[in-house]
């Protein structure tokens, strides 16, 4: 544009200069005159927008991820520019946000066992409670509360920096489900549940396994699977009312040895605007409190667990329309197809 108007401004003072006899050296002097005007006109439009990159990039470098460049609706390489800057600002942001709610959350969550530990022993030493078995399981619950944070936060720290390798192998569904569902003491007989983000001694939820065909067969890695079905039973029973029934269901999917797993609530479910966000770490949702006795609410991590672990293996998760209660909803492809 700028070559264009200087050409027709120059070739219009020429036409002139022959039209009305001027010299030539004066139409030269007005054509660098308006030439280099134009020329600053266009330098300023191009060059003020990078300053003003250059000002919010050195803002991001000094961790202020609040300010955005103008003029991302440009129809040209600035515009593509600016709306890069202010993505990489947005994304930015959102790392440091969660990175602050992590460091407060796991804070939380370490500070509370650690608090009951400590007056348990204090009680101890100061002679107010004597060392006797019942104050000992006390302590030891605690500690195994604490255990059982760290080695959550280990495996989501693992998941990130991708050194989980998946096993698959082909195994049969029923007793796999079964044996997950005994390992949780959460089979019919024993009415109990101990996993990872909590101690919940639910003794009224009612737990059903349905699986069809019965002889149904799956193809996944069996240990994170089992991280899988074991966090979204804790989920469930937590949030469970009292005489509750949850559902497993384990369906064959539509590719090789791919499986459809469902667990379903009779809770109060999860409200629409919250269901992309129940599998962020640390999310607890605003739904009321569970139900059951010794329900203390978990740290928020179990389901991020099962994301990641689903993620893994190249599947879905997510929560689906239900008339009653929460139904989470599991895919998991099965054997890779081959490449022709």
């Amino acid at each position: 544009m700028l070559v264009v108007v200087s050409v027709l401004i120059t070739t219009g003072l020429l036409m002139v200069a022959l039209r009305t006899e001027t010299e030539l050296r004066f139409i030269t002097v007005f054509s660098m005159i308006a030439t280099l005007l134009i020329t600053q006109f266009v330098a300023h439009g191009l060059t003020a927008p990078l300053d003003e990159m250059n000002t919010v990039a050195k803002g991001i470098s000094h961790g202020d991820y609040t300010r955005r460049v103008s003029g991302a609706d440009r129809r040209d390489e600035l515009g593509d520019l600016a709306s890069t800057i202010n993505r990489m600002a947005d994304d930015l942001e959102a790392v440091d946000r969660h990175r602050k709610e992590l460091v407060a959350n796991v804070s939380h969550e370490l500070r509370t066992p650690i608090a009951a530990l400590r007056a348990v022993l204090e009680n101890v030493v100061d002679g107010v409670s004597a060392a006797d078995p019942e104050t000992m399981r006390t302590a030891l619950k605690q500690t195994e509360r604490l255990g059982r944070l760290v080695e959550t936060l280990l495996d989501l720290s693992r998941l990130d920096n991708g050194v989980l390798p998946l096993k698959a192998r082909r195994f049969e569904v029923w007793p796999y489900l079964s044996g997950v569902l005994k390992e949780a003491n959460l089979a019919a007989t024993q009415r109990g549940l101990s996993s990872a983000s909590g101690n919940h001694t639910r003794t009224d939820v009612h737990l059903h396994l349905d699986v069809s065909p019965p002889e149904l067969t799956a193809h996944a890695d069996a240990e994170r699977l089992h991280q899988v079905v074991a966090n979204l039973i804790d989920n469930a029973v937590k949030h469970s009312p009292p005489h509750g029934r949850v559902t497993v269901r384990a369906r064959r999917g539509h590719g090789p040895e791919s499986l459809d797993l469902e667990i379903q609530d009779e809770g109060p479910g999860i409200p629409e605007p919250e269901r992309h966000r129940v599998f962020e770490r640390f999310n607890r949702g605003s739904s009321p409190s569970p139900h059951g006795p010794g329900s203390d609410g978990g740290t928020g991590l179990g389901l991020a667990i099962a994301s990641w672990a689903v993620d893994l293996h190249g599947g879905r998760i997510g929560v689906a329309e239900s008339v009653r209660g929460c139904l989470i909803q599991v895919t998991l492809p099965g054997i890779p197809r081959a490449r022709g």
